[in-house]
């Protein structure tokens, strides 16, 4: 999945799932990654944080390869969750990311590190808590005002999160996605050259169009000529 995903983005991802009319979840805008470009996708690996590594560590025990650890410490902003140690593990466990629905700590370790890592931002101090562990604990995170599990799978990038059910048909959703890239990296190539966004859609067109029929949409003329900024 994160190879799939390299050369695509978050916003083509969701772009995607609106042409094939497949749900997503958004994790809370201000998730970005600590290390700026940093990109992943893979299936979720779902762990609460009660204030001990021990659960990081549990989680990671029954891993699969190409994982992404999604942490749900409650968007707490007093105590960061994780540092260098639960980053280098994640990296040594072959985990394709980690995001945490918190803060982090050890900025300038993790970077070097060199290991996708998304939360919303750091603090010096590490959790002072311990918390009793719920049955749920390595079954399912919340993120924002949803809940995820290892049923679904997470793309992040510097746009932030979204989350697919894995049961979505993930392989049209890539192709379509890529189609949707190229279809835009054409268009950016011609406006670059000289023809207006506008010559290339026809607005000029579609204007005349929506003057005869009210009810002719923007999107009804994209559809019609093949458009891809909209769906």
């Amino acid at each position: 999945m994160l190879a799939a995903f390299a050369n695509l983005s978050t916003p083509l991802v969701a772009d995607a799932c609106l042409r094939l009319k497949i749900p997503y979840r958004m994790a809370p805008t201000g998730l970005r990654p600590v290390m700026t470009g940093a990109r992943t996708a893979g299936r979720v690996l779902p762990v609460r944080h009660y204030g001990s590594v021990d659960i990081f560590l549990e989680a990671m025990h029954a891993a699969q390869a190409g994982d992404v650890l999604v942490i749900d410490n409650q968007g707490r902003t007093d105590e960061a969750c994780i540092g260098d140690l639960t980053v280098l593990e994640a990296k040594a466990s072959s985990l394709a990311g980690m995001l945490v629905w918190g803060l982090h700590r050890d900025t300038t370790e993790l970077i070097e590190i060199d290991f996708p890592v998304f939360s919303y931002g750091s603090v010096p101090s590490g959790p002072q808590r311990l918390a009793e562990r719920e049955p749920e604990a390595l079954h399912s995170a919340a993120v924002g005002a949803f809940t995820v599990s290892g049923e679904d799978v997470v793309f992040a990038d510097n746009d932030g999160a979204l989350f697919v059910a894995g049961k979505a048909d993930l392989v049209q959703l890539i192709e379509v996605a890529q189609t949707i890239a190229q279809t835009e990296r054409r268009q950016a190539d011609m406006i670059s050259s000289g023809k207006t966004l506008r010559d290339q859609l026809r607005f000029a067109e579609y204007l005349d169009k929506r003057a005869a029929n009210a009810e002719y949409s923007f999107r009804d003329h994209l559809r019609t000529i093949g458009g891809s900024i909209e769906e």
